[in-house]
């Protein structure tokens, strides 16, 4: 009974160490899914417009040209319906620009949806 006690403890003094590192690699492959689907979102966006000389009106219309296979996951909120669209600077209904649509704060201090 008492070996099994020990290693009880021991098991748990272990996953004390181990769950801290891993729910920081997680958070960190987050940020850094994050950054690539933003990449993605507005290279596509900006190949659109080389295109068509307009910017699109909604991602969807991304999906359906076949500049991107499928509008990506925010992995912050994990949703792909979440994304902040930005329009153009005249105002036109259209999507220049897209950010996070999380209300949460990066590592390193920032706002999600300021990237």
């Amino acid at each position: 009974m008492i070996e099994l006690l020990v290693v009880m403890a021991v098991l748990a003094v272990l996953a004390g160490l181990v769950l801290p590192r891993y729910v920081d690699k997680v958070d960190t492959a987050n940020e850094v899914v994050l950054r690539q689907n933003l990449v993605g979102l507005r290279t596509a966006i900006d190949q659109f417009y080389r295109d068509q000389a307009r910017y699109p009106s909604t991602l969807e219309e991304l999906v359906s040209k076949r500049y991107l296979r499928a509008i990506p996951i925010d992995p912050i909120t994990e949703r792909t319906d979440s994304w902040l669209l930005i329009p153009p600077q005249d105002a036109s209904k259209a999507v220049f620009d897209v950010k996070s649509g999380a209300n949460r704060r990066a590592r390193d201090g920032s706002d999600y949806a300021s990237w």
